[in-house]
């Protein structure tokens, strides 16, 4: 029996020509399938996470590489090519679909199995399973589901955002913003933080720190429990794609240093630095020195 670290995760080529992207109504009908593969995906990682194996190896750039990230991985890649088989996939763990394939994709999946893999090592439970749907370069839906905590953000675009904890009925989410004289709460990442982003927060003033790990941090922004988070160290796609959609119908945005929406399948799957605060709020964007967007987010025009 081969060791499941050593085995090489293929990708199929089906769907990219004659590809169809999810109408509204099809990714509505869509969206709790989503949330049931992220919560199967979750399971996978939990039977590792309990069982104190996680075959912990190292990729390429030094980065973790676990059995759970790989269980996740196939149990994810199996349910959408069932759900969309015309639908091409993305996964951090068979990233290496050449540029020239990917630029003809319109709409597709990409996915980050196991988001916060040194979270789940240090096993404090801040890790997720990210699935998102990309359509021409933005994320339509997201799916973020943190299986220690039982806790599932998912969005589509012009549904809204919700929170769905445990066996609880799903409630919707909405950023929160920052109020003159009031504390501005910023979330940090756990495993990451670097001089440049210490001094960034300086310069915002009075602030209250929260630090956390995955994808996580854009929920906190999404559900009103933080009003700022800024990323100034390296993400690829697959990090942000899945919660950006969650923040974009929580009425927020993620942008560059421009104030510009940050984009998908660029041939470099690296994201630029970037912000994620609430689309409205003028006072946050000034303190942090970011551009407002000049359109409103998508989640504030329809609401």
């Amino acid at each position: 029996m081969s060791d499941a670290r050593s085995q090489t995760v293929t990708h199929e080529d089906e769907g990219s020509q004659a590809q169809q992207n999810p109408t509204s109504i099809q990714r509505k009908e869509l969206l709790p399938q989503i949330v049931a593969l992220a919560r199967e995906a979750g399971e996978a990682i939990m039977a590792i996470y309990r069982s104190g194996d996680t075959g912990t190896t190292s990729k390429a750039d030094q980065s973790p590489l676990t059995l759970a990230d790989l269980a996740s991985h196939r149990a994810i890649l199996a349910g959408l090519k069932k759900l969309t088989p015309d639908l091409p996939i993305l996964s951090e763990e068979a990233a290496d679909i050449p540029y020239a394939e990917r630029n003809r994709w319109t709409s597709y999946w990409l996915v980050d199995p196991l988001d916060g893999t040194r979270e789940f090592i240090k096993r404090n439970g801040e890790f997720t399973v990210n699935i998102a749907l990309i359509d021409n370069c933005i994320p339509v839906m997201g799916v973020v589901y943190a299986p220690v905590l039982e806790t599932c953000y998912f969005a589509s675009r012009g549904a809204g955002a919700f929170i769905l904890r445990g066996n609880n009925a799903a409630q919707p989410i909405r950023v929160m913003l920052h109020k003159g004289g009031q504390t501005i709460k910023v979330v940090a990442s756990r495993s990451h933080s670097d001089a440049r982003t210490a001094a960034l927060l300086e310069k915002l003033g009075p602030h209250e720190s929260i630090s956390m790990g995955s994808s996580l941090k854009f929920c906190l922004v999404a559900e009103g429990k933080a009003h700022f988070y800024p990323r100034l160290g390296p993400t690829m796609e697959w990090d942000t794609a899945a919660a950006h959609a969650v923040v974009n119908e929580a009425g927020g945005i993620v942008c560059d240093a421009a104030g510009k929406e940050l984009r998908y399948n660029k041939e470099d799957l690296h994201n630029p630095e970037f912000f994620v605060l609430p689309a409205l709020d003028e006072t946050l964007h000034e303190l942090a020195q970011v551009p407002r967007p000049k359109t409103r987010n998508r989640s504030e025009a329809i609401s």
